[in-house]
């Protein structure tokens, strides 16, 4: 049973932008916080944003004014838009609610960036 699917990761360039997606399940989507979460080889898992239900963000410090979380109530989807992405910006992303549920947590979706 899959109930949150990541997407729109790949390979960009230093300074480039990507997109990433979260399609997550109704009952999930509605009732919980969720967040996009990265891992980087030799790394803990870390939070680097967060979104409620009313639209309030928070983000790591790292990624602060440079990535945005959204969310689409409609879509039952969150977002993250990555600007200016940097070379430390290298990991598997994933989402999940905040606090994450253990048996949410999926394959993510790689972002590289790299020349």
């Amino acid at each position: 049973q899959v109930q949150l699917v990541e997407s729109g990761g790949g390979l960009v360039q230093p300074g480039g932008a990507l997109r990433l997606s979260c399609a997550a399940s109704g009952s999930i989507f509605r009732f919980n916080v969720m967040g996009w979460y990265r891992q980087a080889p030799g790394k803990q898992r870390e939070l680097v944003a967060r979104i409620t239900s009313g639209g309030s963000t928070n983000y790591a410090e790292s990624v602060k004014g440079r990535f945005t979380i959204s969310r689409d109530n409609a879509k039952n989807t969150v977002y993250l838009q990555m600007n200016s992405l940097k070379p430390e910006d290298t990991a598997v992303y994933y989402c999940n609610t905040f606090p994450s549920t253990r048996d949410y947590w999926g394959q993510g979706t790689q972002v590289t960036v790299s020349s």
